[in-house]
C-alpha cells in the first residue's frame, strides 16, 4: 500500500469567486476591447480561465475543512461546507459561496496587496474554530490582518466581532497555536496562542482569554441584532508585544512554544553570555521560543523568558528622551512659526488608538547567509521541526530544540510546504516487540513545487521520498497547523475529531483533495521485507473481502501473495486468513496450502518449524474433510433420489465452503454425526480418519463432543443412535494406539478414563450417561476378552470384576443421581418467585461443592420454588399425605391455572422425595433443613426489604432438630448478617427515641427475628449436655468429594456461647422489639447501667462482665414505666380493630403481631429479669383491661394477683369514673338514674361528681359487668379498709340503677 491523493470535496462557483475578486480589471478589460475591438468574448473567456488568478489572492481553509476563504485586497468571499447528492445517488461535500463583501471598514486601507502576496504566498488570514459540546465545531472565526497594523475579527456571515490596533506596521503573518495532547510525560505540555507578525514586532496573545473575548463579542452581537440596538464596544485584548531585534529584514515567523533547557545547555549558556564568572539559578527558566526567517541573518533564534514582558530601562530611557526632544521641537515651533498644517495632523493622529511600546527582545543565534534570503517557515506538529523556503529554491529542514540547519533540498523554488502526523494502526503493532507501548506516530513533509507541478512526500528525518504525484502548476498547498481553539486537557478526553491536516486546491477543476499516507512508509527504505509483507497482507485481505473474483483468481492471487511474503509470522497470518475464509472451496485451500509446503520443504532448514508443522496439519484436515464428503455423498446417493438428492447436493456445495480450522464443532459433526444418525458408513469414516494420521484419543474426544452437544437430537432416537455409538467406540477402540496392548484388566485403561473424565464433566446427564452405559458395555467386553486371553474360563455363574468395571459401576451410580437431581432443578420456578438462573450441574461440580454441595443445590432449588418449611418437613419425613378427598370439594370452582399450579407442586414433590431417596446422607432433613436456613437469609441479606426471608429462614433453623447443628447455624447468622444491624437499630432507636421514625414494618419484622434467633440459641444451648453430637456422613459413591465444608461442618465447629451474654442479648432485642411493636418512646440502652451497655454487640462465646446486685432505684422506674406502656399498648391493639399483625408468609406459622396473647406473659418475664415487681405490672394489666372494656379478661387477669387489696383500691376509682359517667354526664339519662342521683348519699355523690370518666377508654359498659365489678371489690377490700362503706354504697347505687332500667 503507497501513498494516495483522493478528492473528498469540491468547490462551486469558482466563476463568480474570480469575477467578485477582480471585477476591476474585468471592466478594464471589457473597456480596452470597446476601444480596440481586438478580442472576441469566445477568445477572452478561456484566456482569462488560463490565468493563474488564485495566486493573486490571499486563501485559507479551516481545520476541519468546512470553511474556505478566497480575498483580495479589500474583498473577500467566504465559502461554507454543503452536502449535496449527485446522479449516481452518491452523497458528497461541496464548498458554496454563503456571503461576499468588502472586509475594510476605513477608507484608503487596502487589505492586502497584489505585492505582499506574490512575494509571501502564506495568507494573512486564518481561522478560529470554537468547539461545541458535541465535539464538531460550533462556529468559526476569521481574522484578518490589514497594511494599517489592524487585526480585524470576524464570524462566517461577515459580521465584525472585533478590531484592534495592535502596531502601526501592515500585518505580515498571522499564526495559531492550539492544545495538543502530549504523548510522552516528559514533554512539556503547549498552551493555545495566536501570533501576529509585523515588520520589526511580534504580538502574542493567549488563546484562552481570546477565546473568551470572542465568544462574549459573538454573544453580544447576536443580542443586539435581535434587539435592534447598537453593539457595545468589547474592551481591548491584552497582549505581549516584543521588538525581535539584532536581524535586518523578518518576513516570516514561528511560535514554537514553551521549552525548558536541561541543566547542560543552561550552563553553556550562562558560560557563553555571563563568562566564566557567570551564576548559574538552580531550576532552569521556562522560555517562549520564536524562530524567524528572512535577511541578516538567514534564520534567528529568539528565547523570551516567562514573566519577563516588561521594557528594560535604557528602552525606557529613551523613550523618556523621545518624548522631551518632540515637546521642545514643538515648542520652538510654534515660537518660530513653523507650525503650519501642524493640527490636522494632530487631530488624524488622535483618532488612531493608543499603541503600546514593545519590549525588545535580542536574538539569541541565528544561520548567517548574506546571499541566502528566507520566503516561509512552516512549524512540524510535534514542534521539534520547521522547514524553511529561500529564494535559491532551496528547501531546508531545521532542528529547533538544536538550532541546526539537518537537511537541505534543492530545485524547488517557490514551494509550498506542509506536515502530515500519521498514527500507527493497530495491526501493524501486532507484530512489534513494543506492542504494549502506545501507538507510535510518523512524520513526513509535504513539498509542492508549483512551477514542475510536483507534490512530494518525504519521510522524516532522513527518510526517502515515500510519495510524488503530478499535479497543476497553479495549485496551492494549505496547511493551517492549528485544531480547534478552547480545547484543554479535560475537553480534550475522548475527542476524536477529523481534521484535514493537508489539503491541495486546483483552481482549474475546484477540487480540494488530501494526502492518504500508510504509517509503514515510515518504518525504512524501500527495501523493507517487513513492510512489503504487510502491504501483501492487506492486498490478501482485500482479495479475500471481494465476492466478484471467481475461485481460479482467488487461487493464483493467493498462491502468489502467500510465496512471496518474507517473514514467517506474517506468512502464518496470512494462511490463517485464507483458512478462515468462508467463500474459498476447498480445491483452492488444498492447493494453495499445498504448492506453500512444497515450498517451505525447499527452503530446507531455513523455515520455521512451526509454519511447516501448521502447513502440514492443515493439509491433512483438508483431505480428510474431502474423504468424508465423498463418503457422506455416495450414502446420500444411494439413499435418495430426485429432489432429496438435489437439497443434499446443495447441502455439501455449501459444506464445500465452510472453513474448517475456525469451527471445530462444525468439524466434528461432519465428521461423526452422520455416522451418529445412521447417514454414514460407520467402519469407512474410520478408517478414513485412521489414514488422516488423527489420534484415536483426538477422535475420541470429538466422538464424545458431538454426542453430549446433541443431548436433544440423541433423545428424539436414543435406540438408533445408542446403537450407532456402541459401533463407533468399538471401531475407534480396534485402531491402533487406542486401548494399550499391555493393559491389564485389573487396572484403570486410559482410553476408557478419558471417556469416564468426559462423562463427569459434562452438564448433559442424560446424554453422559447413555454414553457411560455404552462404554461401560464396550469395556465390560474388552476386560473379559483380556481374562480369555489370560488364559482365565469363567464359569456361567461368574461375573467378570475388575477395576476399571468398578470404575464404571461408580460412575453410572453418579450419572443416574445426577440425572435425578438436574432433573429436579429444572423444574420451572412459580411466576413472580426470586432466584438466579437453574444450576448446571455434574459430577465434577458436585464433588467440588464439597459434601455440602447436593444440599446447597437442593436448597437454592427449594428457595426458587417457595416451598413452605412445614410443607418441606413433611417431604422429608416421608409423611406428605396424597388423599386430597376432602380438599375436591372446595376446589371445583377454582381456575385451571390453580389446578395446574397443584400439579405441578405435586409433582415437584415427588421429585424432591426421589432426590431425598438418592441422596439419604447428604439430604438428612437436619443438613438440608441448615442449607435453607442459610440460603433464605443469604438472600434476605441482598434485599433486607424482603423481610419474609428472615422470618422463613428462622422457621428453617427451627425446624433442625440437632441442638448442636442448630447453635452452630444461630451462631453464624448472629455474626455475619445479624449483629451489625442490631446494634445499627439500637443505636438508632437511642437518638431518635424522640421521633417515631423507625416505624417499618421490615425493622419491627427483623427484630422480632433477632429475638426468635437468640431464644433458638439459649435453648439449643441448654440442650446440648443431652444429646450427643450428631456424625455427618455422605453416600459411598459421592466419598471422594473435595471442596469446602459445608455448613452443617462448619456449624459443629463453633465454639459455645456464653449463656447469660446471650440472655442479655436476648433482653435487649424484646425490648427494641416491644418498642418498635407498639410505638413506646423510649432509649434502650438507657434502661441498662453501665455494666449492661459494654456487654452488648461482644462475640457471644465469650466471657463478658455482666450487671449484678440490685439495680439502681431510678433505672428501675424507668424500666417499670416502659413495661407499663407496653402493656398499655396491648391492650388498646387487642381491641383495635384496625391494627392487624402484619401477614406472615404462610398462615400456619404462629403470628408475632402486637395483637399476640403471649405479650402480657413475656412482659411478666422480663419484670423479672428487669428486677421490676411483676405483681405490679400485673395490677396495671387489670386496671387497663377494665379501662378498656375488657372484664372477662380483667376477671382471668385478677387470679394472678397478689396485692389484691392494693388492686381493689385502683379498681374503686374505675368503678366510680363508670357510675359518673352513667349518672352525671350520659346524655341519654333516665327519669330513674335522676332519681337516684337525688337519694343518693351526699358523700357519695360528691365523690361521683369528683371523678374525671374522660380517663375511660369504654366508658359505655353495661351495668350487669359493672356490677360484678363491685361485688370483686367487695371481695377485694377488707371490712376495717377505709372505703369499704363507699363500696357498700356503690353497690346498692348500682344494684337499684340495674332494677330501675329493667323496669
Amino acid at each position: 500500500m503507497s501513498c494516495s491523493l483522493f478528492e473528498f470535496c469540491r468547490l462551486q462557483e469558482l466563476k463568480t469567486v474570480r469575477d467578485f475578486l477582480f471585477q476591476n480589471q474585468s471592466k478594464e478589460s471589457v473597456e480596452e476591447k470597446n476601444i480596440t475591438g481586438e478580442l472576441t468574448c469566445a477568445e477572452e473567456e478561456p484566456s482569462r480561465q488560463s490565468q493563474p488568478w488564485l495566486q493573486d489572492c490571499v486563501v485559507s481553509l479551516s481545520p476541519c475543512a468546512d470553511l474556505l476563504v478566497v480575498a483580495r485586497e479589500q474583498k473577500a468571499a467566504f465559502l461554507s461546507a454543503k452536502w449535496r447528492t449527485d446522479d449516481s445517488g452518491r452523497e458528497e461535500m461541496t464548498l458554496a459561496v454563503t456571503w461576499s463583501g468588502h472586509l475594510s471598514t476605513e477608507e484608503g486601507v487596502m487589505c492586502f496587496s497584489s505585492e505582499s502576496v506574490t512575494v509571501r504566498p502564506y495568507p494573512n488570514r486564518m481561522f478560529l474554530d470554537n468547539r461545541s459540546s458535541t465535539g464538531r465545531p460550533d462556529w468559526t472565526c476569521i481574522v484578518v490582518g490589514f497594511t494599517s497594523g489592524y487585526v480585524r475579527f470576524y464570524t462566517e456571515s461577515g459580521v465584525l466581532l472585533l478590531a484592534q490596533l495592535l502596531h502601526v506596521d501592515p500585518v505580515l503573518r498571522l499564526k495559531c497555536r492550539t492544545y495538543e495532547i502530549p504523548r510522552h510525560p516528559g514533554v512539556t505540555e503547549q498552551h493555545e496562542e495566536l501570533s501576529i507578525l509585523y515588520p520589526a514586532a511580534l504580538v502574542t496573545i493567549d488563546g484562552f482569554s481570546l477565546f473568551q473575548s470572542l465568544r462574549a463579542c459573538r454573544n453580544q452581537v447576536a443580542r443586539a441584532a435581535a434587539a435592534g440596538s447598537d453593539v457595545v464596544p468589547p474592551p481591548p485584548l491584552a497582549y505581549k508585544k516584543w521588538g525581535l531585534q539584532e536581524m535586518d529584514t523578518i518576513v516570516d515567523h514561528s511560535s514554537v512554544g514553551v521549552m525548558t533547557l536541561c541543566v547542560f545547555d543552561q550552563m553553556k549558556n550562562a558560560s557563553i553570555l555571563g563568562g566564566f564568572h557567570a551564576s548559574v539559578k538552580g531550576s532552569p527558566p521556562a522560555m517562549s521560543q520564536f524562530v524567524t526567517v528572512g535577511t541578516g541573518p538567514y534564520a534567528g533564534f529568539y528565547y523570551a523568558v516567562e514573566g519577563n514582558s516588561q521594557p528594560l530601562l535604557s528602552h525606557v530611557a529613551l523613550a523618556v528622551a523621545s518624548k522631551l526632544t518632540s515637546a521642545l521641537f514643538n515648542a520652538a515651533s510654534g515660537w518660530l512659526g513653523w507650525n503650519k498644517n501642524k493640527n490636522e495632523e494632530e487631530a488624524a493622529q488622535k483618532q488612531k488608538p493608543k499603541v503600546e511600546l514593545a519590549t525588545p527582545l535580542g536574538i539569541r543565534f541565528g544561520l548567517p547567509d548574506s546571499r541566502r534570503h528566507g520566503e516561509s517557515i512552516c512549524l512540524s506538529p510535534c514542534n521539534t521541526l520547521a522547514g524553511v523556503t529561500d529564494d535559491f529554491g532551496r528547501v531546508t529542514l531545521l532542528d529547533l530544540a538544536r538550532g541546526a540547519a539537518i537537511r537541505m533540498w534543492k530545485g524547488y523554488r517557490d514551494a509550498q510546504l506542509g506536515w502530515l502526523q500519521v498514527q500507527e494502526e493497530r495491526g501493524d503493532r501486532e507484530f512489534s516487540p513494543s506492542a504494549s507501548l502506545p501507538r507510535r506516530h510518523a512524520l513526513f513533509l509535504i513539498i509542492y513545487a508549483p512551477r514542475r507541478g510536483i507534490l512530494e512526500v518525504w519521510a522524516m528525518q532522513r527518510g526517502p521520498r515515500v510519495g510524488a504525484f503530478t499535479v497543476g502548476k497553479h495549485c496551492r498547498l494549505l496547511y493551517a497547523g492549528y485544531h480547534l481553539m478552547g480545547v484543554n486537557s479535560v475537553t480534550s478526553q475522548g475527542w476524536q475529531l477529523h481534521t484535514q491536516q493537508v489539503c491541495l486546491l486546483d483552481p482549474t477543476t475546484g477540487a480540494l483533495r488530501t494526502i492518504n499516507i500508510p504509517f509503514h512508509l515510515a518504518l525504512s527504505d524501500k527495501k523493507n521485507e517487513r513492510a512489503r509483507d504487510m502491504h501483501l497482507l492487506k492486498r490478501l485481505s482485500a482479495v479475500l473481502k471481494s465476492r466478484d473474483m471467481d475461485p481460479v483468481s482467488l487461487e493464483r492471487e493467493a498462491k502468489s501473495v502467500l510465496l512471496e511474503i518474507k517473514h514467517p509470522a506474517i506468512k502464518k497470518q496470512a494462511l490463517e486468513s485464507l483458512l478462515s475464509n468462508r467463500n474459498a472451496p476447498v480445491s483452492c485451500l488444498t492447493n494453495v496450502t499445498s504448492a506453500l509446503h512444497d515450498a517451505l520443504k525447499q527452503q530446507g532448514n531455513e523455515v520455521e518449524a512451526s509454519l511447516l508443522q501448521l502447513c502440514s496439519s492443515q493439509l491433512k484436515l483438508l483431505q480428510l474433510y474431502s474423504d468424508i464428503q465423498q463418503l457422506q455423498s455416495a450414502a446420500d446417493t444411494e439413499a435418495c433420489s430426485g429432489n432429496v438428492c438435489g437439497k443434499t447436493h446443495e447441502r455439501h456445495q455449501t459444506r464445500r465452503s465452510s472453513p474448517l480450522t475456525r469451527a471445530p464443532f462444525p468439524f466434528r459433526n461432519f465428521m461423526f454425526w452422520g455416522c451418529l444418525c445412521g447417514k454414514s458408513p460407520t467402519h469407512k469414516v474410520c478408517d478414513t480418519l485412521q489414514l488422516a494420521g488423527i489420534s484415536p484419543q483426538q477422535l475420541l474426544s470429538l466422538l464424545m463432543s458431538v454426542w453430549l452437544q446433541r443431548e436433544k437430537e440423541v433423545l428424539q432416537k436414543p435406540v438408533e443412535t445408542v446403537r450407532n455409538l456402541h459401533t463407533l467406540l468399538i471401531a475407534l477402540s480396534n485402531m491402533d494406539g487406542a486401548v494399550e496392548e499391555s493393559w491389564d484388566t485389573q487396572s484403570v485403561s486410559p482410553w476408557w478414563q478419558q471417556v469416564r473424565f468426559t462423562c463427569i464433566q459434562s452438564h448433559n446427564a442424560a446424554a453422559a450417561l447413555l454414553a457411560a452405559l455404552v462404554a461401560h458395555r464396550a469395556a465390560k467386553k474388552y476386560s473379559v476378552f483380556g481374562l480369555c486371553c489370560a488364559g482365565l474360563q469363567l464359569q456361567s455363574e461368574w461375573e467378570a470384576v475388575s477395576l476399571e468395571l468398578e470404575q464404571w459401576v461408580v460412575c453410572v451410580r453418579q450419572l443416574e443421581d445426577v440425572l435425578v437431581l438436574q432433573t429436579l432443578l429444572l423444574v420451572p420456578s412459580p411466576q413472580g418467585t426470586a432466584g438466579g438462573a437453574v444450576v448446571q450441574c455434574s459430577i465434577k461440580t458436585l464433588q467440588e461443592g464439597g459434601t455440602g454441595g447436593i444440599a446447597d443445590s437442593v436448597s437454592k432449588w427449594v428457595f426458587r420454588q417457595n416451598m413452605a418449611p412445614e410443607r418441606l418437613k413433611k417431604i422429608l419425613l416421608r409423611k406428605e399425605t396424597q388423599d386430597t378427598g376432602d380438599q375436591k370439594e372446595q376446589k371445583e370452582d377454582r381456575e385451571e391455572a390453580e389446578k395446574c399450579q397443584e400439579e405441578a407442586d405435586r409433582t415437584a414433590g415427588e421429585l424432591l422425595l426421589a432426590v431425598c431417596q438418592r441422596f439419604p446422607d447428604s439430604l438428612s432433613p437436619d443438613l438440608l433443613f441448615a442449607h435453607c436456613c442459610w440460603e433464605y437469609v443469604v438472600q434476605w441479606n441482598k434485599d433486607p426489604e424482603e423481610g419474609q426471608y428472615l422470618f422463613i429462614a428462622v422457621e428453617h433453623l427451627k425446624l433442625i432438630t440437632s441442638p448442636h447443628i442448630q447453635l452452630g447455624i444461630s451462631t453464624m447468622m448472629w455474626g455475619t448478617f445479624f449483629v451489625k444491624r442490631f446494634s445499627a437499630a439500637a443505636f438508632l432507636m437511642e437518638k431518635v427515641s424522640t421521633k417515631r421514625s423507625l416505624m417499618s414494618t421490615a425493622m419491627t419484622s427483623f427484630l422480632g427475628c433477632c429475638v426468635q434467633l437468640l431464644q433458638i440459641l439459649m435453648e439449643a444451648d441448654s440442650a446440648m449436655e443431652e444429646i450427643p453430637t450428631p456424625e455427618l456422613s455422605v453416600e459411598e459413591v459421592w466419598s471422594g468429594a473435595e471442596g469446602p465444608a459445608s455448613i452443617a461442618e462448619l456449624a459443629l465447629e463453633q465454639k459455645g456461647v456464653h449463656y447469660p451474654l446471650v440472655q442479655h442479648h436476648w433482653l435487649l432485642a424484646t425490648l427494641l422489639h416491644a418498642a418498635m411493636s407498639f410505638s413506646v418512646k423510649v432509649k434502650p440502652l438507657s434502661l441498662f447501667d453501665s455494666k449492661g451497655k459494654n456487654a452488648f454487640f461482644r462475640d457471644l462465646t465469650t466471657i463478658q462482665l455482666m450487671p449484678s446486685g440490685d439495680m439502681d432505684p431510678g433505672l428501675v422506674s424507668l424500666r417499670q414505666e416502659f413495661l407499663l406502656r407496653v402493656l398499655t399498648g396491648w391492650v388498646q391493639a387487642t381491641d383495635d380493630a384496625s391494627c392487624s399483625s402484619p401477614a406472615p408468609a404462610f398462615t400456619s406459622l404462629p403470628s408475632d403481631g402486637p395483637k399476640a396473647n403471649w405479650w402480657p406473659s413475656l412482659c411478666m418475664d422480663l419484670g423479672s429479669l428487669l428486677q421490676v415487681n411483676p405483681d405490679i405490672l400485673r395490677r396495671h394489666l387489670v386496671c387497663e383491661l377494665y379501662n378498656q372494656g375488657l372484664d372477662l379478661r380483667a376477671e382471668e387477669a385478677i387470679l394472678q394477683v397478689e396485692d389484691k387489696e392494693v388492686l381493689g383500691s385502683h379498681l374503686l376509682v374505675l368503678t366510680g369514673q363508670r357510675l359518673s359517667y352513667s349518672l352525671l354526664h350520659n346524655q341519654n339519662q333516665t327519669q330513674a338514674a335522676m332519681e337516684l342521683l337525688a337519694r343518693l348519699p351526699p358523700t357519695l355523690c360528691t365523690w361521683l361528681k369528683a371523678m374525671d370518666p374522660s380517663e375511660l377508654r369504654c366508658p359505655l359498659v353495661s351495668l350487669s359487668k359493672t356490677s360484678r365489678l363491685v361485688s370483686h371489690l367487695i371481695e377485694m377490700l377488707p371490712e376495717n379498709h377505709a372505703q369499704y362503706s363507699l363500696a357498700l354504697h356503690l353497690l346498692e347505687a348500682v344494684e337499684v340503677l340495674s332494677l330501675s332500667n329493667e323496669d
